[in-house]
């Protein structure tokens, strides 16, 4: 049961000349948390994002899900339409992996800046935003990451005319929990397998879930993919994930 009162807000997150957008969570009165970046889906940080981070919050982690399409439309939230979908793509591919690894690490430094976190981080993403924490997980501050259904991690990289994602598993160095539907259309399980090889190959600390039934989305019970079974099943994981390497 979740033990703590929060408070939210929306703040800006400052990376050079940007100013990102971003829902922060926080516990309320005093202490000190770990920190965690919430990487949305293509549909911007809408009430699934925000509902996410607010329950993470709940647990005791200040919780920032700053706005991955800041550059390219300011406010962007939709919702889970053919044309809302058609939309977040089109933004989806013109996102860059250096300018989404700066806005995380911008994001990183707001929440190191404030005065309730510990220098433990971690962060959680999904769909796009899956694919993203697995990007960033490259950056040394994330001691945890939790990645779920990331489309096209073993096939491309955002921005990038060669390699893949994958290809940057040597640098990471947390441990990484991926979480995927063995049902979905957009993720072949070759793909998945060759994520977890990758992350043994590697030595990265790692767990693969996959999840009999479950499709893309089955985790935003938003939407007519959520898979209640493994949304719970994966939650539990995450939270065992945090509390053991930011907590424990």
């Amino acid at each position: 049961m979740a033990a703590f009162e929060i408070e939210t807000q929306w703040v800006k997150v400052a990376n050079g000349e940007l100013e990102i957008d971003a829902y922060l969570a926080q516990p309320k009165g005093d202490g000190t948390f770990p920190g965690i970046v919430v990487f949305q889906e293509v549909f911007g940080v809408n009430a699934h994002i925000r509902d996410v981070t607010e329950r993470i919050a709940r647990e005791g982690y200040v919780v920032l899900a700053p706005a991955l399409y800041q550059r390219f439309e300011p406010g962007f939230e939709v919702g889970y339409g053919e044309e809302d979908l058609k939309k977040g793509r089109e933004y989806k591919v013109q996102t860059k992996a250096s300018e989404l690894l700066s806005d995380t690490q911008a994001s990183l430094d707001y929440l190191k800046g404030l005065s309730n976190t510990t220098d433990k981080f971690g962060n959680i993403g999904f769909c796009f935003g899956g694919h993203v924490a697995y990007l960033t997980a490259t950056l040394e501050d994330f001691e945890a990451v939790a990645s779920f259904y990331g489309a096209g991690i073993a096939t491309m990289c955002p921005g990038e005319e060669n390699g893949a994602t994958i290809d940057r598993t040597k640098e990471i160095s947390g441990t990484v929990y991926a979480f995927f539907g063995t049902e979905d259309p957009l993720i072949p399980l070759e793909e998945v397998d060759r994520i977890e090889a990758a992350l043994t190959e590697e030595g990265v600390s790692h767990q693969i879930f996959r999840y009999e039934g479950a499709t893309h989305g089955f985790f935003c019970n938003r939407r007519d993919s959520y898979n209640e079974e493994a949304a719970s099943q994966a939650w539990e994981e995450v939270l065992q994930l945090y509390h053991t390497h930011l907590k424990g």
